[in-house]
């Protein structure tokens, strides 16, 4: 089994089931806050660098849903700024296995990559927010105070 290293959301329930499911198909997954890693250009791109740079954004992103960034519309330039700048701007997770790197959590690619070991997926999109309608205020995994909800980019 592969030891995984998993750059998340801390508090976030998508990145939680995910973790999960990676440890029940025999993984050893080693979480790290993908805020507060230092990332730098060179390092963020041997994630996201063999991707459309409109692939690169959380699509449930505040700054994203609202329209406030259109990744389509975004030089290869400014995105990587961007992302630099707010590291919640990321698509997630971000996973590592010693050289090999991939972005986003699709259950084929994952099994393909490391092997889901006939684990039963749950139900929906494992990518997408699990927040119900009352929004990201009620996970209860964190404080959700204005500031922090300002650039929350989800869970």
């Amino acid at each position: 089994m592969a030891v995984i290293t998993f750059y998340e959301k801390p508090g976030c329930k998508g990145n939680l089931r995910q973790k999960t499911l990676l440890a029940a198909a025999g993984h050893t997954v080693q979480a790290k806050n993908l805020k507060s890693e230092a990332w730098t250009a060179d390092r963020l791109l041997q994630f996201i660098g063999k991707l459309p740079v409109a692939r690169w954004f959380n699509p449930a992103a505040p700054a994203i849903k609202s329209g406030e960034i259109v990744p389509e519309n975004i030089s290869f330039e400014h995105a990587l700024q961007l992302l630099l700048e707010n590291p919640l701007l990321i698509r997630r997770p971000l996973m590592e296995v010693g050289d090999e790197r991939m972005v986003g959590f699709d259950p084929a690619a994952v099994d393909a990559w490391v092997g889901l070991n006939g684990v039963e997926l749950p139900a929906g999109n494992i990518e997408a927010c699990v927040h119900g309608p009352e929004g990201h205020g009620s996970c209860g995994s964190h404080a959700h105070d204005e500031e922090e909800h300002a650039g929350c980019g989800t869970h």
